[in-house]
């Protein structure tokens, strides 16, 4: 009796035998089928390079593009099992279906990296998250939403997480301050409280720097009209709608910038355990500032 060959090697002979015809067609690119088992081989070789082996479960939670493709043929391609479930699955639901499979690894958007990490410390199989495609979404307002940035000398903290848990701590304590009674950080990205979300963090490193960049809704956005200016995949539209809440929302009282600014600096000052100076902006920082945010074809004038 013959043996059934794989998947992954029945790409590899349908590239062989047809090489350049369409494989997949995806918002008017095409993908041959040899471009596919390249793609394929090299997913399976990053994977391999991971420690996946023959047999090991790896969830994706990718929609339909053609990274969820690659990846898929890829871990046939090792011998590995794919897990695939629905992007519009929230943390109580991905974290049975990782825990249930037994996954080493999930593949998925990277606008779902804060959901996975923020259910990561319950899926202690979980070893390797693995990021792709769409970027996460942010969406400020005026009047609506407060970004607050913080600069730290690298030295003043062990490691990234040391960084995210004390952002968080700030956060949540400035919000408690305003009448948030139920807000909550558990790990890295998000403040939520009745399971919605009420901000974000997002943190870069440049040299010997580690930059917060945090986003609290004070008030409830409008953001209709953005979805219908751009395009956004349902899946990752989900997930910045159907979480959010705000101050106002929260607590029925209107919160303006200033009485925020001097939540978050009290709870700063606690928390950190640090002084706050007020200064001014010098000539250079003030015109980058204005050059940020310029209109379209406004000239700003250097004095």
């Amino acid at each position: 009796m013959a043996e059934i060959p794989s998947l992954g090697a029945m790409l590899a002979e349908t590239a062989r035998r047809l090489g350049s015809k369409e494989a997949l067609i995806f918002e008017g690119r095409t993908i041959s089928y040899r471009e596919l088992d390249e793609q394929a081989g090299r997913t399976a070789n990053a994977l391999a390079a991971l420690g996946i082996r023959t047999g090991d479960r790896v969830a994706i939670m990718l929609p339909n593009i053609p990274e969820f493709v690659y990846t898929f043929y890829g871990l046939q391609k090792l011998g590995a099992v794919a897990v695939p479930f629905n992007t519009m699955y929230k943390g109580r639901e991905i974290t049975h279906i990782l825990n249930d499979s037994g996954a080493r690894a999930i593949v998925a958007l990277t606008g779902f990296a804060n959901l996975i990490n923020e259910i990561k410390t319950d899926v202690p199989g979980l070893e390797h998250i693995i990021l792709t495609g769409q970027r996460t979404l942010l969406f400020a307002q005026e009047g609506a939403t407060v970004f607050v940035q913080m600069v730290f000398d690298a030295g003043r903290f062990a490691s990234s997480d040391a960084v995210f848990k004390a952002t968080g701590a700030v956060l949540v304590s400035a919000l408690k301050r305003l009448g948030v009674d139920d807000a909550w950080y558990k790990h890295q990205g998000s403040i939520r409280c009745d399971g919605k979300k009420i901000a974000s963090i997002l943190l870069s490193t440049f040299e010997n720097l580690f930059i917060v960049n945090a986003l609290v809704c004070i008030d409830r956005l409008e953001i209709d009209t953005f979805f219908k200016a751009v395009g956004v995949p349902p899946e990752v539209k989900d997930k910045v709608l159907e979480p959010m809440t705000s101050v106002r929302e929260q607590t029925g009282s209107p919160v303006t910038i200033a009485v925020f600014r001097d939540a978050f600096m009290d709870a700063f000052q606690q928390q950190l355990d640090a002084d706050i100076v007020s200064g001014s902006l010098s000539i250079i920082e003030r015109f980058a500032y204005r050059q940020a945010r310029r209109r379209p074809g406004e000239k700003i004038p250097k004095t």
